[in-house]
This record gives C-alpha cells, structure tokens and sequence, in this order.
C-alpha cells in the first residue's frame, strides 16, 4: 500500500538549499560548462532503476534540463544556457548533502534540488518540452510528405517555432521577477527564488 509522506520546506529550510546550490556554483564555476553537464548526466545515470518512485519522477525534470543545453536545434545561450547550467551543478557536484550511497535516503536532498530548480526554471523546461512536441510532430508530417518538403522548410520552421518559444519563455520570467519584485517589498525573498 503506497504511503504519503508530505513536509513543507520553511523560508530557513530553502535559505539552507539555496545556500547549498550557490556552494556548487562557486566550486562549479572552476569547470567548464560542458565538463559540468557531462558530470550531471552521469550522476542521472548512476540512478539506480530501483530508486524510490518519487526520485525518478524528478530524475525526469534533470534529464530535460540536460537535454535542453545539449540540443542544438533548441540553442540555448547566454543567460538563459547560464541559469540552467548554474543548475546543473549541484548535481555535478560529488559533495552531496546526503550521499547517495545511503539506502532509501540517499537521493532524497537530489529529488528536493531537482523540485526546487524545476520549480524555478518552470518556463524554461515547459518551453522546451513545447519544442519538442512540435518538432516531433513537424518531422512526422515531413516522413509523411517525404523529400518534397525539404530539409531547408524544417530547419526554417523550427528555428521560428524555436524563437517563438523562447520570446514566450522570456516574457514569463520577466512576469515572475516583476511579481518577486513586488512581493520583495513587502517580505524579504520569494521562497522558490535560488538565484
């Protein structure tokens, strides 16, 4: 019988992981950016297939994050490449809060990272995951058509698609830091902020 086990992560709790990810950054920021997201993907496949369920729905957020810096269609740069690297390198990061050795706990402190920059780059990975959808739907459409269409037509509409994406995933983090902005006047940090 599945069990749920809920907890709240306090202003003070997420203060501590915030200060946790800046710590990887610091140490990170010594690697390249390429260096940190091949160790990244090493760690999601050092994920045991038999880890707990509420690991691997998370895993899935920090393989999109991978995927999204490595895929050159999708052509992620400058501060946008940077926040999801910055992301990244916690979990690059051999220092752990929890080691991952540790049965049934071990990637506890991992699956709250992964919530939590999921959470803050919400836009980013929901733009993305938009992409491909479409760019997968597109390449159907053009095995149906067959050569006809031509891989110049693709590489057209998907750069537009792409852009179009991208301005919208812009527009909403510019929404988000407005509204931080606005309720920092009145507390001290929005809760979910890393960066």
């Amino acid at each position: 019988m599945p069990m749920k086990v809920t907890f709240e992560l306090s202003d003070r709790d997420l203060e501590y992981f915030r200060k946790t990810l800046k710590e990887a950054n610091s140490r990170g920021s010594k690697i390249s950016a390429d260096k940190l997201i091949d160790e990244a993907a090493h760690h999601l496949d050092q994920l045991p297939k038999d880890a707990p369920e509420f690991v691997l729905e998370r895993a899935q957020k920090l393989h999109s994050l991978i995927e999204m810096v490595k895929d050159e269609e999708w052509h992620l740069e400058g501060k946008d490449r940077e926040r999801v690297v910055r992301a990244l390198s916690y979990f690059a990061d051999p220092k752990d809060l929890i080691p991952d050795t540790v049965p049934g706990i071990g990637y506890l402190d991992d699956a709250i990272m992964i919530e939590l920059v999921g959470r803050e780059l919400k836009h980013e990975i929901e733009a993305y995951a938009d992409f491909c959808r479409l760019r997968e739907k597109k390449d159907a459409i053009l095995r149906k058509a067959g050569a006809s269409a031509g891989p110049t037509h693709r590489e057209e509409w998907l750069e537009a698609r792409r852009v179009q994406l991208q301005d919208r995933m812009h527009r909403r983090q510019r929404r988000r830091s407005a509204s931080r902005r606005s309720s920092s006047s009145k507390k001290t940090k929005s809760p979910l902020s890393l960066w």
